[in-house]
C-alpha cells in the first residue's frame, strides 16, 4: 500500500491537484458486478470504477487557505480482473494496477473517454503522459 500512495501522490502532483484526496478501495469480480450494475446499467465485473465527489473537474491548481484537502472522490479496483488483464497484456499487476488508478484518477479529475473520440483521445493521451512520468520517477 505504501508504494501505491506514493504513485497515486506523484501522479496527484503531476496533475497539479497535490492538495486533493481519494480513496480506493479493492473488491473481486461479485462486488464489481454490483457496482457495475447499479451506477452504470451493466450487469458484468469491470475493471475500475470512478465516483467523482463533484459534477465537475476539480480546479487544475487549487489551493486552500483550510487545512483540509480537496476531495475527489473514490477508485475501485476489481482486482480478478486487474490480474487477469495483466497477464493478458503482458504487463506485471503492478504495472496494470497503475495503469488502472491512473485512468480511475483522471475520471475524477474530470476526464471523460466516453463522451465522443476527441476526449477519448486526450484522455488515453494524458494516461500514456502519467503512466511514462510515473515509472522515470520510480
Amino acid at each position: 500500500m505504501p508504494r501505491i500512495r506514493r504513485d497515486l501522490a506523484k501522479a496527484l502532483r503531476l496533475l497539479d491537484l497535490s492538495h486533493a484526496e481519494l480513496s480506493v478501495a479493492f473488491v473481486g469480480n461479485d462486488r464489481m458486478r454490483r457496482l457495475n450494475a447499479r451506477y452504470r446499467g451493466i450487469d458484468r465485473a469491470t475493471d475500475v470504477l470512478s465516483f467523482p465527489l463533484s459534477d465537475g473537474a476539480p480546479p487544475a491548481g487549487q489551493t486552500s487557505s483550510f487545512p483540509c484537502p480537496l476531495p475527489l472522490g473514490d477508485i475501485i479496483i476489481c482486482v480478478p480482473t486487474a490480474s487477469a488483464q495483466a497477464r493478458e497484456y503482458g504487463a506485471t499487476f503492478r504495472e496494470e494496477l497503475l495503469r488502472l488508478l491512473v485512468h480511475g484518477l483522471l475520471h475524477l479529475a474530470g476526464y471523460d473517454h466516453e463522451i465522443n473520440a476527441y476526449r477519448k483521445k486526450k484522455m488515453r493521451e494524458k494516461e500514456k503522459e502519467l503512466l511514462e512520468a510515473l515509472q522515470t520517477m520510480a
